[in-house]
């Protein structure tokens, strides 16, 4: 049976940067390997299963799933319009440092501010990091830590219902 929309689909993957960087997987002993598992410690490292057609993985990976059967594999490179969307400097703001920290310790937000320091947006609800702290700024990006980036997945099927 090929799979289509509808179809519940699990497989195991790997997903790399255009420059051999992994970046996601679904094999513990890789994520142990390239110490992917020390910097995400909760995280569960074992197949995942998709819902075709629903879009809750990114557009290129449902595209890729489609056709294949159970037990075959592939790789596929997905471009950044079918993954996490093309880096757009309009997501990349600017706050006044004083009036964000008040922000911060009125949300009871723990933890000092610092490089990395992960934000939600207000009006967005946007995740956000915060990349650089001047002395009277703060500036926070938007963007998902793919977006602009050429993904690359090994994809192996291991059930289709």
């Amino acid at each position: 049976m090929t799979i289509s929309d509808g179809d519940v689909v699990e497989i195991e993957y790997t997903g790399r940067l255009e420059d051999g960087t992994l970046f996601d997987t679904s094999d513990r002993g890789l994520a142990e390997e390239s110490g992917l598992a020390a910097e995400h410690p909760d995280r569960a490292y074992e197949p995942l299963t998709v819902n075709v057609g629903e879009g809750k993985v990114i557009e290129g990976l449902e595209e890729a799933l489609r056709g294949l059967s159970e037990g075959e594999s592939t790789a596929v490179k997905i471009p950044p319009e079918k993954a996490y969307g093309p880096y757009k400097q309009s997501r990349v703001a600017e706050y006044d440092r004083d009036a964000f920290e008040k922000m911060l310790s009125d949300h009871d937000m723990d933890g000092d501010l610092e490089i990395g320091f992960e934000v939600e947006g207000k009006e967005s609800g946007l995740p956000g990091e915060v990349t650089e702290i001047r002395d009277d700024v703060v500036v926070v990006d938007y963007n998902h830590e793919l977006s602009g980036e050429t993904l690359e997945f090994e994809i192996d099927v291991i059930d289709v219902s």
